[in-house]
């Protein structure tokens, strides 16, 4: 993240957005324990300096990862994932529209995906757990197959109807992290569900007026992610229970400024502490 450090503290807005673009796709590659290229960082560094567009940058990965040897050999670490997808990220939170619908956020899958993933853009069509470090390598019980695409209706649907007129900032807070929390929990895709789901909230909460830097996704992505298991985990012979609390402090140092400690090590559970968090948020 310090590689961009400079151009945070420039004068030219331009350089300042663009770092901050290429910081927050590059720190939501640690959700999935993946680490860009030090290729990737030199051309995200030209397009900072205005020597390409992010367009060109995506161009310009591609090609890279055309070579065949190369191609295999960063996909032992997963690197030419990390890469493509880094720019891409960059490029679809440099567009100025957006839609709020399913339909718009499987096509955030596609187009991170794209050529990454045979699946990419497509929705699961079997069931699945994953092993999960907050979780001690437990697993959140995602949507069946069968009920995603009418689950993801819904979710769209009900909050399309949700008013947040005459709600405080808190109960603002409170209600778009059970939105997401939602939402992520389906886990429409068999891979990179988080990634699509924190590209679709800062696009959605731009959407809503907040004027958000997405510096916080880039420092805090892991931190996010295991804020979307304890949300969307029971395990009651343990007495853990689902909880916002974690979502809400992430979002409450995005959008008001607080100063939330946000340590994944607080989420882990078998810390007595943390177990019983939200107890009453089933």
């Amino acid at each position: 993240m310090s590689d961009f450090e400079e151009y945070l503290r420039a004068q030219e807005p331009g350089r300042r957005e663009k770092a901050r673009l290429w910081r927050t796709a590059i720190g939501l590659q640690k959700v999935d324990g993946l680490t860009p290229s030090n290729y990737l960082l030199e051309t995200a560094r030209r397009n900072i300096e205005g020597e390409i567009t992010i367009r060109e940058a995506g161009t310009i990965i591609g090609e890279y990862y055309k070579i065949k040897s190369r191609r295999e050999e960063a996909a032992k670490t997963r690197t030419d994932e990390a890469d493509i997808v880094s720019q891409r990220i960059a490029e679809i939170l440099a567009e100025p529209t957006f839609s709020f619908s399913p339909t718009s956020y499987i096509g955030i899958h596609r187009k991170l995906f794209s050529g990454v993933y045979k699946f990419a853009g497509k929705i699961r069509d079997y069931n699945i757990t994953k092993e999960e470090w907050g979780l001690r390598k437990d697993t959140v019980r995602y949507e069946s197959a069968d009920m995603i695409e009418a689950t993801l209706e819904y979710e769209f649907e009900r909050e399309r109807k949700f008013s947040y007129k005459n709600l405080d900032l808190h109960e603002i807070i409170a209600h778009f992290a059970r939105f997401i929390a939602d939402l992520w929990q389906i886990h429409a895709f068999g891979e990179g569900n988080t990634r699509t789901t924190a590209i679709f909230t800062i696009r959605y909460l731009r959407m809503l007026g907040f004027e958000i830097t997405n510096d916080i996704f880039a420092e805090n992505s892991y931190f996010f992610r295991n804020a979307l298991v304890r949300a969307n985990y029971v395990n009651i012979p343990k007495n853990v229970h689902p909880t916002l609390v974690y979502l809400e402090q992430f979002f409450g140092n995005a959008l008001l400024g607080e100063k939330n400690n946000l340590q994944s090590r607080n989420l882990l559970i078998g810390d007595r502490k943390n177990d019983n968090v939200g107890k009453t948020q089933l």
